[in-house]
């Protein structure tokens, strides 16, 4: 007797939209999660190299908090390509002027480096307050606690 394994097919994914309220959660724990939901591994129809993940609805990601001194300590960096491009910022600072990158680089970093982690980004929807366009998309709330 052999056991045919499951391979889940690009077509045949069903995709649900889930709805974050980043406020107060903590920065780390809160991308964990998300990056699983992106990546589909709460289905039992989960396969590697196939996007089997759902969308997700981040909003009030301004309000997001961090432990310890990361606010003044951790740096994000950027370079414009030419010599001494290199440009830093704290976190205090990206936060004020660019709240939804925050949580987008640290989802960014928790997925595989490949073509199909670009693709499971764009169903990331970030927003820095509490409106969101997706209400079409009648998304529900992502249940943070039983990871």
């Amino acid at each position: 007797m052999s056991t045919k394994t499951y391979n889940a097919k690009p077509g045949e994914v069903a995709r649900e939209w889930y709805l974050v309220d980043a406020e107060g959660q903590t920065l780390g724990r809160l991308a964990t999660r998300i990056a699983d939901t992106l990546r589909g591994k709460g289905k039992p129809q989960y396969t590697p190299h196939v996007d089997t993940g759902d969308f997700v609805i981040v909003v009030n990601a301004e309000k997001i908090t961090v432990t310890g001194n990361k606010l003044d300590q951790k740096q994000y960096f950027r370079h414009s390509g030419y010599p001494g491009g290199l440009r830093s910022r704290t976190l205090r600072e990206q936060l004020e002027r660019r709240p939804t990158e925050v949580l987008r680089v640290a989802v960014k970093g928790m997925l595989p480096k490949n073509r199909l982690a670009a693709k499971q980004l764009t169903k990331l929807k970030i927003y820095a307050g509490p409106e969101h366009p997706h209400e079409a998309q009648a998304p529900k709330p992502l249940d943070l606690e039983n990871a």
